[in-house]
C-alpha cells in the first residue's frame, strides 16, 4: 500500500483496538464473571487485519461523515467476526488449535467457557451500539436490523451451517461454494460497508452500491483464503495450513486450481474496483483492495 494508505489503516486498526479494549474492561458488575471477559478480550485482541471495521469507517467518511461516529458499529462488527472465530475453531466446527498464531480460545480457557466468550461478543455488540449517544435512534434501529441480517440463519450462521453440512460433499460445485461464502464471510463484509454508509446518512443507490462492492471483495477474499490454505506459510497465517485438504473440503483450488482461482479473485477484485468510481475521495479503498488480493496472511 501507499505510505499515506498504509499510515490511515494503521490509524483505523490503532482506533478500533484501543476503543475494543474500552468497550469491554472488567467492572465490579462482572467481577465474578471475570473468566469470560479474560476470554472475550483474549481473543478481540489477538490481532487480525481489522478489515470489517475498517471498512464501517471508511465508508462513513467517504459518504460525508466523521469516521469516530462510526466507531461502536466498527466495533460491533470486530465482536461479532471475532464470535465467529472462536465458535467455527470449536471442536464440534472446524477443530483448530490455534488462531492468528496462538492457542485458540477454547484451547487457552476450555469449550465451556470459549462458547460463553462467543455468545457474551454477540450480545455486546448490539449492546454498544445501543448505547452510543452519537447516534440516534432510527440510526440505531437501521444498524441493528442490518447486523442481525448479517449475522443470523439467512447470513454468516446460515452460511457456516451450509459449509458443515456440505463439508464431505463430492458433489459440490462453483454455485455451491459462492453461496456459501456469500453468506458466511460475505454478510459481514456487506454489513460491514453497509454500516458505514448508514452512519453517513448515504442515500439508498449509495449503500446497495457499497453493497456490491463488498459482494465482489467477500468473494474475492475467500478465493484468496482458499489459495493460501495450499500456499501459505504457518508462520504468517497464524494457524495450519492445509486443512482445508485434511477435512477433505471442496474449495475453489480444488475446482480449479491455483492459478484459475486467483484468475477469479482478480476478476471479482475488478468489479470491485468499478463500483468504487461511484465514490469520491476513493483512493484508500482502491489501495486496500487491491492489497486484499495480493495479502498473504
Amino acid at each position: 500500500m501507499l505510505e499515506k494508505n498504509s499510515q490511515r489503516l494503521n490509524e483505523y486498526i490503532s482506533l478500533i483496538e484501543q476503543k475494543l479494549i474500552e468497550y469491554n474492561k472488567k467492572s465490579s458488575e462482572n467481577l465474578l464473571q471475570g473468566n469470560v471477559v479474560d476470554a472475550m478480550n483474549y481473543s478481540l485482541q489477538a490481532g487480525g487485519k481489522r478489515i470489517r471495521s475498517v471498512l464501517t469507517l471508511e465508508f462513513c467518511r467517504i459518504c460525508g461523515e466523521d469516521c469516530n461516529k462510526a466507531v461502536s458499529a466498527a466495533c460491533a462488527i470486530e465482536m461479532i467476526h471475532t464470535f465467529s472465530l472462536i465458535h467455527d475453531d470449536l471442536p464440534a466446527m472446524d477443530d483448530d488449535d490455534y488462531r492468528r498464531g496462538n492457542l485458540s480460545c477454547h484451547k487457552a480457557f476450555g469449550e465451556d467457557v470459549a462458547i460463553l466468550a462467543g455468545d457474551a461478543l454477540s450480545a455486546r455488540a448490539f449492546e454498544i451500539i445501543v448505547n452510543d449517544n452519537l447516534l440516534d435512534s432510527n440510526t440505531k434501529i437501521r444498524l441493528i436490523k442490518v447486523l442481525a441480517d448479517a449475522v443470523g440463519i439467512n447470513g454468516m450462521i446460515g452460511g457456516q451451517a451450509l459449509d458443515i453440512k456440505n463439508e464431505q460433499k463430492k458433489d459440490l460445485n462453483e454455485d455451491d461454494l459462492i453461496q456459501i461464502c456469500l453468506l458466511k464471510t460475505g454478510a459481514l463484509l456487506r454489513a460491514a460497508c453497509k454500516m458505514g454508509c448508514i452512519i453517513a446518512g448515504a442515500d439508498e443507490k449509495k449503500i446497495m452500491k457499497a453493497d456490491e462492492f463488498a459482494k465482489n471483495i467477500g468473494l474475492a477474499f475467500q478465493i484468496v483464503d482458499d489459495v493460501l490454505d495450499v500456499t501459505g506459510t504457518q508462520e504468517l497465517l497464524g494457524k495450519p495450513i492445509g486443512s482445508d485438504t485434511q477435512q477433505n473440503k471442496t474449495t475453489f483450488v480444488t475446482l480449479y486450481g491455483v492459478d484459475e482461482s486467483k484468475d477469479k479473485a482478480r476478476t471479482l477484485t475488478n468489479k470491485a474496483l468499478l463500483i468504487l468510481e461511484e465514490f469520491d475521495d476513493n483512493d484508500f479503498l482502491y489501495d486496500l483492495t487491491r492489497f486484499l488480493l495480493t495479502r498473504e496472511s
